[in-house]
């Protein structure tokens, strides 16, 4: 059996029933594979690539991973935050602590740049909101020899090509007394609805087939 185990912020995270059908891409992820591969969800919201590590995680996913399991690292939202890291020095620091500890163990990690948050401009572009941190996140992976998934780059042509009205539908909008989960309505332009997390992780499938991974070979067609 192969694993993979997603450490991760709430835009991967399995949210909480009274939240549906709010959902992180993570939440999704298992429908995309046979059951050969088992996908382990560590996503937490509000984590930033320090306090994942300072509240346990990843020293549980490394206690767990095995040589050639996957550890998919997705970090950024949080990390803008006040008690989060800075884009080229603790952001690579933290990152370069989950690199390592798969390797240590013999699994392979793959670094994922942050999906965007749903954020046009006037002119109706899509603009980014994650300042440098995925940058910063490519270039390490070039530093590290890491795999990369860019996210960030397939998230915006995801969301262009719907629009600022279409990509809505990937989101957690909904009018007042639209969804029971919130009577008073909701306008959330980080957070999927279940939607939008399967879209979002047919991005990440995407990204998996061009890399050529071996997990590859789990994908249902």
């Amino acid at each position: 059996m192969t694993n993979i185990f997603l450490a991760g912020d709430s835009t991967v995270a399995s949210c909480p029933r009274n939240e549906a059908p709010m959902a992180g891409w993570g939440q999704e992820f298992q429908s995309f594979f046979s059951e050969d591969l088992k996908v382990h969800n560590f996503a937490k919201g509000g984590a930033s690539t320090n306090t994942f590590i300072e509240i346990g995680y990843l020293g549980i996913i490394l206690e767990f991973i095995q040589p050639n399991d996957y550890l998919f690292i997705q970090f950024g939202h949080n990390d803008q935050k006040s008690f989060g890291t800075q884009p080229f020095t603790t952001y690579q620091t933290y990152l370069t602590e989950y690199v390592n500890g798969a390797r240590d163990k013999g699994a392979i990690p793959i670094l994922i740049t942050s999906v965007h948050r749903r954020n046009f401009d006037e002119e109706g572009r899509m603009a980014n909101t994650l300042g440098d941190y995925p940058k910063s996140m490519m270039q390490l992976a070039e530093d590290l020899d890491v795999q990369l998934i860019n996210l960030w780059k397939k998230t915006e042509k995801l969301y262009q090509s719907l629009g600022p009205e279409g990509s809505k539908q990937l989101f957690t909008w909904f009018s007042a007394n639209e969804n029971p989960n919130y009577p008073d309505g909701i306008q959330d332009n980080t957070h999927f609805c279940e939607h939008g997390a399967k879209e979002v992780g047919k991005l990440v499938i995407e990204g998996i087939k061009e890399l050529q991974l071996p997990i590859a070979q789990f994908i249902k067609v």
